[in-house]
């Protein structure tokens, strides 16, 4: 199965995330995520075979005890994009509260699962929630002036749990399905 680790998003942050969407809406070459699979990834795994599904559980349940995060607030909105604004390939909304409970669950994560032999990340870890992929650079010019001009809020909830989610790839996009849950 292909698996992440991540935190969800609520229900009702979808009309809000739908709504800086559709700010989007007219640039070319984006192509947006579904708002009701909005989540925060901790860790992406990529493959893992079958028979090492219980070792990597086994390694979350460990990595969400090491981090001693107590249930936590967590508050998402603004825009970003990666790796720049000068080249364009996501565009997300990020989190501000919450952010450093965020990193050291993923820090945790990262730290167990690359004992397992899954790759470490070669980038800083940022705590974000993806809007949406650009394909191609037709649009950049007004997703850089949404992001130079709106600063949205998108809203605080509280995180109680990690989740290791399996992606499937579809031709409407990939959909996410919880295999386990962590408590916090």
């Amino acid at each position: 199965m292909r698996a992440f680790f991540a935190v969800d998003l609520p229900d009702d942050f979808v009309e809000p995330l739908d709504g800086i969407q559709e700010e989007l809406s007219g640039a070319d070459g984006l192509e947006f995520t579904d708002p009701a699979q909005a989540h925060v990834t901790l860790k992406f795994l990529g493959k893992v075979p079958e028979d090492e599904v219980e070792e990597v559980l086994e390694a979350g349940s460990r990595a969400v005890e090491r981090a001693d995060v107590e249930p936590f607030d967590c508050t998402v909105g603004g825009l970003g994009v990666f790796p720049s604004t000068d080249y364009i390939t996501v565009v997300w909304t990020g989190v501000d509260g919450g952010a450093v409970q965020l990193s050291r669950l993923h820090e945790t994560l990262e730290a167990e699962t690359t004992d397992l032999g899954y790759a470490p990340e070669e980038h800083e870890f940022t705590p974000h929630v993806t809007l949406g992929r650009m394909n191609d650079a037709r649009g950049k010019e007004l997703v850089q002036d949404v992001i130079r001009d709106r600063n949205p809020e998108v809203g605080t909830f509280e995180v109680e749990a990690v989740q290791l989610k399996e992606s499937t790839l579809t031709s409407e996009g990939p959909e996410y399905e919880t295999v386990e849950r962590f408590e916090l």
